[in-house]
């Protein structure tokens, strides 16, 4: 029954009435009582967690939690690309000359993805990494490379579930689903780090305090499981060749090496 419900909690559902519902739950005392179970149903680390299980007031809360320090280590590497998340690499490949990124067999618009307030064409031919956060992992997003963020802005207002079957089967959500576009600057060229919500309206809180982003600084966090995308430059980016998907990888792992136009 409980698993039954925490499914329901992840892959409903595009009504706001029932995302608002389900969103003013998890943030309430009321949801306190299943945070042991859902801990114990996804097997969370606790060991790892900033708090002890029993401080956290609601199951937003424990969503949210933060990491003890140096719980995850950063490659030092100034070139070395990491990632973002904890999560799942669900594909990667090349923007295509039609300005497309091609996932689980669909095509993908990245001009209706990151819309018109940002230069495509320096993209294509780029790579691009698709990274899921299921519900057992650490929802805070960090910087993949320091730069400077020389762009942000947010689109949509969909929350389709953007988990591996929605999207092979939904209705785009890497380009329907309410999503945060930010583009950084950093030595090599641009990286365009992209936010996409799957429950709620709006799932995404940024949290940078500065426009320099430094590797492995946390930037923002989402309050559901979700998707970054990674886009970059034509040229700039040369992909781990031990890449594969799908593959857990942690925050702060490598992911590849910016390289020189």
């Amino acid at each position: 029954m409980k698993k039954w419900i925490y499914r329901s909690l992840i892959e409903l559902t595009n009504h706001q009435f029932l995302s608002n519902l389900i969103k003013n739950f998890t943030q309430s005392k009321i949801s306190k009582p299943f945070i042991k179970s859902y801990a114990k149903l996804y097997q969370l680390n606790q060991d790892e967690m900033m708090d002890e299980l029993h401080t956290y007031s609601s199951l937003h809360d424990l969503f949210t939690r933060k990491l003890k320090l140096h719980a995850r280590e950063i490659i030092k590497d100034t070139n070395a690309v990491t990632s973002p998340v904890d999560g799942v690499i669900e594909d990667f490949g090349a923007i295509t000359a039609n300005k497309e990124m091609i996932v689980k067999g669909k095509p993908y618009s990245i001009q209706e993805m990151i819309g018109e307030h940002t230069n495509i064409d320096k993209y294509i031919d780029g790579i691009f990494i698709i990274l899921y956060l299921s519900p057992k992992h650490y929802h805070r997003i960090h910087s993949p490379v320091t730069g400077e963020l020389i762009k942000q802005y947010a689109l949509g207002t969909k929350s389709y579930p953007v988990n591996r079957l929605g999207l092979k089967y939904g209705r785009s959500p890497l380009a329907k689903n309410y999503r945060v576009v930010s583009e950084v600057e950093h030595n090599k060229g641009t990286v365009l780090v992209v936010k996409v919500g799957a429950m709620f309206i709006n799932s995404v809180e940024c949290t940078a305090l500065s426009n320099t982003w430094v590797k492995g600084e946390e930037i923002a966090y989402f309050s559901f499981g979700s998707t970054v995308v990674l886009l970059f430059e034509k040229n700039t980016f040369s992909l781990n060749n031990e890449i594969q998907t799908p593959k857990d990888v942690k925050m702060g792992e490598l992911l590849g090496y910016l390289t020189d136009k």
